[in-house]
């Protein structure tokens, strides 16, 4: 058989495939993959045939353009969480988007499976860097920091199967607040809560919650269960799954892949789904089960102290503690973070939370992994579910009566007559060198109103509208695009109306 003849073949099989895909109406992810791959099939055919190849343009599976209004919504959220950031006192850090595959071996549990491995270059086996943590801890081990507090907003990269509709990507921003530091008990941990407060709050994203755990109560539940310790990480990964997943199915993963008793599995089931708040603690406490276990007493009492902080922080009625928090990476060490988005609902109720929008942790041995004498460095931090977040904003905007603006300027340069292409240029300098954003035409003889049209269009403010006789006489028209009024104002006079203008503008809302 040819080989034109075995391609034509897997292209009927590839279309057979995807029929039946579509009458049994799977997901969408997964007949857009099958189609993509009969494109391909398609696209080799045409090659064989001496045809010019033909391929669709797209972006990459998992991955996605960014339109200007997108992008402006995206650059104003930044600046809102880098205040935050800033606020508490964070200095800013980057590192390569790559590293050495070593690095990020054995860090993530059963999620390492989702790395992206690249070919050997050079003689470096490298990997895409799947979070900031990591590499955050790599960079403290190699500089010999003992104390910093840094944030980090930069892509990350999972090889993940990708759900455009459910917000998961394999290219995606994270937006990391770490403390690092030998620090008295739960102070920094209290202050990771505080700032994803201080950031939800000022998107105005929706009423949210805090879910609070800690990993040495999760490992204390699980001796007082009868979890063997070589099974803590892999149930631990499991209860992580419950926010996404019901019981039963936690459960069903426990017994039948991990091979869990079931009575075990059902004393879990009866730890992890309690949840509340100081009155919990104090609760379990009391319970002679868990009480015989150090590590769990040990992680209450921490929880207790944590409940008191997040109270003098104002962040009581925005937390819960919630015993089903888990979070599956093999890193973390002491208190665990989740923040969700919540529905139209109750906020004691985190059962009806419409997905994560930040999460962290306390991670004390990490960065010890890497430093050749093992000196541990303790941290504690979150990262913010920026896409998330992006998501629903963007939503929320796009579908407004508003328009989103992509550009900032100030004041258009706008002639009402021919041939002043050279007045209009020694405005736009003169407002240049003031710091004023300013633009015009890039026609020599626009008509006025494209000009006018453009300000509306654009969301500029003010417009200045030139003429012979205004040059004449000395003076430019300004106009407010908002109400269409017009003052003649003095050229000499022209910057400091401006500044004024803008000033009352932004003052009252209008801008």
């Amino acid at each position: 058989m040819s080989n034109k003849e075995i391609i034509e073949s897997l292209i009927k099989q590839q279309g057979e495939l995807v029929r039946k895909l579509k009458s049994a109406k799977e997901s969408k992810d997964k007949i857009d993959d099958e189609v993509a791959k009969l494109l391909e099939l398609k696209a080799q055919l045409s090659c064989e045939n001496g045809e010019i190849q033909k391929f669709t343009l797209k972006t990459a599976k998992g991955t996605r353009d960014f339109s200007p209004q997108q992008m402006a919504i995206r650059e104003n959220v930044f600046t809102k969480i880098i205040g935050v950031f800033k606020r508490h006192g964070a200095e800013t850090i980057d590192t390569p988007i790559f590293e050495l595959k070593e690095v990020l071996t054995g860090k993530y549990g059963e999620d390492s499976k989702l790395i992206y491995d690249l070919k050997d270059q050079g003689g470096e086996i490298l990997s895409l860097r799947y979070d900031l943590t990591v590499p955050f801890a790599r960079y403290l081990a190699m500089n010999k920091i003992t104390n910093i507090k840094r944030y980090h907003i930069a892509k990350v990269y999972r090889r993940d199967n990708p759900s455009i509709t459910r917000g998961r990507y394999r290219e995606f921003y994270q937006c990391d607040f770490d403390i690092a530091g030998a620090y008295d008990p739960m102070i920094p941990d209290a202050e990771c809560v505080r700032v994803v407060q201080e950031i939800l709050e000022s998107l105005d994203i929706g009423p949210f919650l805090i879910k609070l755990n800690h990993r040495l109560l999760l490992d204390g539940m699980f001796a007082a269960c009868g979890v063997p310790q070589d099974k803590f990480r892999s149930i631990c990964s499991a209860v992580d799954k419950l926010d996404k997943s019901p019981w039963d199915e936690v459960r069903k993963e426990m017994v039948s892949e991990k091979h869990l008793a079931e009575d075990v599995a059902d004393k879990i089931g009866q730890y992890v789904q309690m949840n509340g708040k100081l009155e919990l603690v104090e609760k379990l406490l009391s319970d002679t089960n868990l009480t015989k276990i150090p590590a769990a007493v040990e992680g209450l009492e921490a929880m207790k102290l944590l409940l008191d902080y997040c109270d003098l922080y104002g962040v009581k009625d925005k937390v819960i503690f919630d015993l089903s928090l888990a979070r599956g990476l093999d890193y973390y060490t002491g208190v665990i973070y989740e923040a969700v988005l919540l529905g139209d609902t109750k906020i004691e109720d985190p059962a009806n939370s419409v997905g994560s929008i930040a999460g962290g942790g306390r991670y004390d041995n990490l960065v010890g992994m890497f430093d050749a004498k093992h000196k541990q460095v303790p941290c504690v931090g979150v990262s913010i579910g920026i896409e998330r977040i992006f998501a629903v904003i963007e939503a929320k905007l796009l579908s407004g009566p508003d328009k989103v603006r992509t550009t900032e300027i100030e004041v258009y340069v706008a002639s009402a007559q021919k041939n002043l292409i050279n007045e209009r240029m020694k405005i736009c300098k003169e407002l240049w060198d003031e710091g004023i954003k300013a633009e015009q035409s890039y026609k020599k003889n626009p008509k006025l109103l494209a000009q006018l049209q453009h300000c509306e269009e654009y969301g500029i403010p003010l417009a200045i509208v030139l003429g012979e006789s205004e040059i004449q006489k000395g003076i430019v028209k300004l106009r407010n695009v908002l109400t269409r009024n017009e003052v003649e104002v003095p050229r000499t006079k022209l910057v400091d109306e401006i500044r004024k203008h803008l000033k009352t503008s932004h003052t009252n809302g209008s801008s």
